[in-house]
C-alpha cells in the first residue's frame, strides 16, 4: 500500500507575506474557497474555508510578488500539522498546506465557480 498526502486548492488568495529564510525565500499566504451544498431543508449553504500555505522558492513556483491579495490560484503540495504550546501552558495544532507547485490563474479564467455538491 501507498501512503498518500496531497491536497489541492483552487480559491483567492487573502494576505502573503515574503520572508528570506537561510537565503532561501518562502511565502506564506491564506487561500479561501468555497463548496455549496443543501442543508437539510434544501436551501443552498456555501462552506467557506481558509488554508494557510507556505511555498519556498524553486523552479515550481511563480514570482512571489505576483501572489497577491485577490488573486486566484491553483496550489498543490501536501499537509503538515504543527503542534505548539500556548503561554498559558495549552497544547494546540494547525494544519498548514506546504505547497510542491503554485499556478496563478489568469484573470480570463476567473470564472471560478464554488463547487456544488447539488
Amino acid at each position: 500500500m501507498e501512503f498518500v498526502n496531497r491536497i489541492e486548492i483552487k480559491g483567492v488568495v487573502g494576505r502573503a507575506e515574503i520572508h528570506a529564510f537561510n537565503g532561501t525565500r518562502v511565502c506564506n499566504f491564506s487561500v479561501v474557497t468555497e463548496y455549496s451544498t443543501r442543508d437539510k431543508d434544501g436551501n443552498p449553504d456555501i462552506d467557506i474555508a481558509w488554508f494557510n500555505v507556505s511555498a519556498w522558492q524553486g523552479p515550481s513556483m511563480p514570482d512571489f510578488y505576483e501572489i497577491q491579495k485577490g488573486a486566484w490560484i491553483k496550489v498543490v503540495g501536501r499537509i503538515r500539522i504543527r503542534k505548539y504550546t500556548t503561554q498559558d501552558n495549552e497544547e494546540r495544532s494547525v494544519m498548514d498546506v506546504l505547497a510542491r507547485t503554485v499556478e496563478l490563474i489568469p484573470r480570463e479564467e476567473e470564472r471560478l465557480q464554488p463547487q456544488r455538491d447539488w
